[in-house]
């Protein structure tokens, strides 16, 4: 009787809803290197939020005047400068003139200071020599520095912040877009599948790097919002191709035909029945698609395409090497960087694709 009723509760989980992303989650876990991968992403995430308090040149929070404020987050969130330090005339040089305006104020620095934007020159903090161009790795500057004289760390942890959005935005607008289509093609066919197919295999094609070197000739301003936007546009084909072949498997199943049988609508058919099942294949794609999108924004940044050269990248760290090519760091800590991130992304692609396709599972 035992055995019958633990059967029986066994087969009502399974049929719960979420209970194969539960199943897949548990099988996740148990491959180190995804996991340690998966750990790795959330760690890059937090130093891409938490950047200006790793590295900067202000106060994380400080009391002038009487007053609390955050100067981290009114520069590199709100893109100006609190209107009692430009009162005041900061320009920039916040430990002295904290002293020097309020000797009784007090501030929590960044564990580092330094600038990734600029060099620091040698009257903003006490005792610093300041920043010359083509130094080594040292006590001082962990990374080294570049022509300009910043600081290649700083650099590098701000980067993230350009690595990972372009990444995922990049990927969100493709599987946005991929998917729609995807799903519109399998589910009805016909002339719609035929004018999805061409488009598919049009963009699959050209390549990626090539379409956006020619888009971005005609941007006068390229920027990280440009970037993210062509890549979203042009990456979206090999989602749009699996979402069609799941929804040519899915449409008809038994599941599908008994919601046709019950009046369902096709939006509800699709949104309700088809692309839930269909997201574990995708979620692989997108996965391998952030890797990629990372290597085409450092590509075209190392290039000269990509972001403006005063916004931190680790393509545009690369980039610097060609100044002084004995200054091995700026091509050993960047170019790490990127082959960690990319390689992190593909180990999730891999662990996932183990954790949710049955023909793989041991």
């Amino acid at each position: 009787m035992s055995g019958e009723t633990s059967s029986a509760d066994r087969t009502k989980r399974a049929a719960r809803p979420g209970g194969f992303w539960r199943d897949a989650w548990r099988r996740f876990r148990r491959q180190p290197l995804s996991l340690a991968a998966f750990c790795a992403v959330v760690l890059l995430c937090l130093i891409a939020v938490l950047a200006p308090c790793i590295v900067g040149t202000r106060p994380i929070v400080c009391r002038y005047k009487g007053a609390y404020y955050f100067p981290f987050l009114e520069y590199y969130v709100s893109g100006g400068e609190n209107p009692i330090f430009m009162q005041d005339k900061f320009r920039q040089v916040f430990p002295a003139n904290l002293m020097k305006k309020d000797p009784d104020s007090w501030a929590l620095w960044p564990l580092v200071y330094q600038d990734p934007y600029r060099r620091v020159e040698k009257d903003e903090w006490p005792g610093d020599p300041g920043n010359d161009a083509h130094q080594p790795p040292s006590r001082r500057h962990f990374f080294g520095t570049d022509g300009q004289g910043r600081d290649v760390f700083a650099r590098v942890i701000f980067g993230t912040r350009v690595a990972l959005a372009v990444g995922f935005v990049s990927m969100a607008i493709a599987g946005a877009i991929g998917l729609c289509l995807g799903a519109l093609a399998g589910y009805f066919g016909g002339t719609i599948d035929f004018v999805v197919s061409r488009l598919i295999e049009l963009f699959l094609s050209i390549p990626t790097l090539v379409l956006v070197l020619a888009l971005f000739s005609i941007v006068e301003r390229p920027g990280v919002i440009h970037l993210v936007l062509l890549i979203g546009c042009t990456r979206w084909e090999s989602i749009a191709r699996y979402t069609r072949g799941e929804v040519l498997r899915l449409k008809e199943s038994e599941f599908v035909l008994a919601a046709r049988a019950l009046g369902a609508r096709w939006h509800s058919i699709l949104l309700r029945h088809i692309l839930p099942n269909a997201l574990a294949p995708l979620l692989v794609t997108l996965s391998f698609g952030i890797a990629n999108a990372i290597l085409i924004e450092s590509a075209l940044s190392f290039l000269g395409f990509g972001v403006s050269p005063s916004t931190p990248s680790w393509g545009r760290i690369l980039g610097d090497w060609y100044t002084s090519q004995t200054s091995w760091w700026l091509v050993a800590f960047p170019g790490l960087a990127i082959f960690l991130s990319v390689l992190v992304y593909n180990l999730i692609g891999d662990g996932f694709q183990e954790a949710t396709d049955p023909r793989r599972r041991k």
